[in-house]
């Protein structure tokens, strides 16, 4: 199994909230991953009727999912190739800035450039950009984790 579907494979988040297909580059400092939003997700039935548009929050989600959770799960794998327990991940902040709508069936490519990862925290730059190469949004986005252990009663 390449490097890139063991990150997926460790993923936390499953259909239907789950916005990484693939991760197309990874390294110490940035990381490259793609998801096309299907035409049929839920959200877009009433975000908005006749005219569906992918929430911000989803955009959001799908930059953290990349950026943030499958950034940390490659440092994770650094340390340990062998990890087999879940790494959750959840924000602590987010600051974005949206500049163009993204459409049922569009494919969007998120890249993240760590800024620090220490003590649990990680810190990432994230741009999205549209097959045409447009910029979609930019967020900084950060978040905390912690490895999944098995309950022990």
């Amino acid at each position: 199994m390449s490097l890139e579907d063991r990150i997926l494979s460790l993923l936390p988040q499953k259909h239907p909230f789950r916005f990484v297909d693939k991760i197309l580059e990874v390294n110490d400092d940035t990381i490259t991953g793609e998801y096309t939003f299907k035409k049929d997700e839920y959200f877009y039935a009433g975000h908005f009727e006749g005219n569906p548009v992918t929430p911000g929050v989803i955009l959001t989600e799908c930059c953290a999912q990349v950026a943030l959770v499958c950034h940390s799960i490659f440092f994770l794998l650094k340390e340990d190739p062998e990890a087999k327990n879940k790494y959750i991940q959840w924000f602590s902040n987010s600051e974005a800035t949206f500049l163009k709508p993204v459409y049922p069936g569009e494919t969007v490519t998120v890249s993240g450039k760590k800024s620090y990862f220490r003590h649990g925290k990680f810190k990432s730059e994230v741009k999205m950009v549209n097959k045409a190469g447009e910029v979609v949004c930019r967020a900084t986005l950060s978040g905390m984790g912690f490895i999944e252990k098995e309950n022990i009663d």
